[in-house]
């Protein structure tokens, strides 16, 4: 069981609202900055209600769990972006792009080779993400700055890959706005558009420095019972 000690849709206009603001503080436009809900370890019952309130973008960590609960959500609520924002396997490949509207977490070259051959089996693509391990965490994925700009190359120029952006996760113990303003100093020479950054703790700062994909569940749907 999952807790949800706040409603849901409540949760969900606040972080909007505050979203709101951290724009406005920024002079960016609100629509520039689209908001994940983080919707991992939450039942499909748990997940309608944001459903209910408007909200038509989620984010999930696992395929495997993804598969259980979206068709049938996405079979009764019309629009719904799916973000696949955990670790991928490369042999699950051809069910995240079957899936996902997005993927943020290329990582390495074994992955761009599956999801290369599976885009073009599919002829459909998702949205794709690098995702940069800023803090060199070697418990962590994710490809460290210094090797950035080559892995980006090799995803065009070798997987015949289009990456759309970067993602990142601080350190938990870290101030997060350096390694934002590092994830976006690597997208903005790179030429990429995109930027996954920020969580419930840190969203607002990560607008500041340039997120356009915001990635928040506690906030949202309360505190997980689960840790995964």
């Amino acid at each position: 069981m999952t807790g949800q000690p706040h409603n849901i849709a409540d949760g969900l206009a606040q972080v909007n609202a505050e979203i709101a603001n951290a724009c406005r503080e920024v002079k960016r436009d609100p629509s520039s900055v689209t908001l994940i809900a983080v919707s991992k370890t939450f039942s499909g019952d748990e997940i309608e209600p944001a459903l209910a309130a408007g909200q038509r973008v989620f984010g999930e960590n696992r395929v495997q769990e993804s598969k259980g609960k979206w068709p049938a959500l996405r079979e009764k609520y019309p629009g719904i972006e799916l973000h696949l924002i955990g670790p991928l396997q490369s042999n699950k490949a051809k069910e995240a792009v079957a899936l996902f509207d997005a993927i943020h977490s290329v990582d390495r070259a074994s992955l761009c080779e599956a999801l290369a051959k599976e885009i073009e089996k599919a002829g459909k693509s998702p949205q794709l993400f690098v995702e940069i391990n800023t803090g060199e965490e070697p418990q962590k994925a994710g490809i460290i700055p210094a090797e950035a700009d080559a892995f980006l190359i090799a995803c065009r120029e070798q997987y015949g890959l289009k990456i759309d952006g970067l993602m990142c996760i601080p350190p938990h113990d870290d101030a997060p706005a350096p390694h934002f303003a590092l994830t976006a100093k690597i997208a903005k020479r790179n030429g990429l558009a995109l930027l996954s950054m920020g969580m419930s703790a840190d969203y607002q700062t990560a607008i500041e420095f340039g997120a356009t994909h915001v990635r928040v569940g506690s906030a949202i749907f309360g505190s997980r019972t689960l840790s995964v």
